[in-house]
């Protein structure tokens, strides 16, 4: 029995095409110093841990008053990110946002935004260490975006170009051999 070169393309393609789901999980923000909506007294660097080792960071803590506050370049130690903040005198109290975006093992960029307040010690009282302590609602911190939750963002759920690319370059190298099989008349 003598079997069509289509239907043989057609089991290619098909074969091709179920694995190709998106990818399961990517990598995502497992947590931060400070935490989303916290209040703390001391900010010397901004801690940020993600489920698997990132690349290219890039983070960016804005102030109350608008002003960046960063100290040098971010820091990539494993799965943590590590972005030095400075003297704590130059920080004016208020609400605050870390701003992040890193690039994960598989080429994936992942970003969002984790608000809380600084409100600093002072001098008269002592120091403190800083405790996280929940941040009432009406404290005016922006809300975090959707890619900071633990949830899979929308975008990471899509299929990526490349793969759509190879996909489609077999399938066209399949039509392109099942015309060339096909008996001439």
């Amino acid at each position: 029995m003598k079997s069509s070169p289509i239907v043989a393309v057609l089991a290619v393609v098909a074969a091709l095409l179920l694995p190709s789901a998106p990818a399961a999980a990517h990598t995502s923000l497992r947590g931060s110093d400070p935490a989303e909506n916290t209040r703390v007294t001391a900010l010397p660097k901004v801690t940020l841990e993600f489920s698997e080792s990132v690349r290219f960071p890039a983070v960016v803590l804005t102030g109350p008053d608008g002003q960046r506050y960063e100290n040098g370049k971010p820091r990539v130690d494993g799965r943590r990110v590590v972005q030095d903040v400075g003297p704590a005198s130059a920080l004016p109290s208020g609400a605050y946002t870390i701003a992040y975006r890193v690039v994960s093992r598989d080429g994936h960029p992942v970003e969002g935004e984790i608000p809380f307040t600084y409100v600093p010690v002072s001098s008269g009282r002592g120091a403190v260490a800083a405790s996280p302590q929940p941040v009432q609602a009406a404290a005016a911190a922006p809300a975090p975006s959707a890619s900071a939750n633990p949830a899979e963002p929308e975008e990471s759920r899509q299929i990526p170009a490349w793969v759509w690319i190879v996909v489609f370059g077999i399938a066209g190298i399949g039509i392109g051999m099942a015309f060339s099989m096909r008996k001439k008349p």
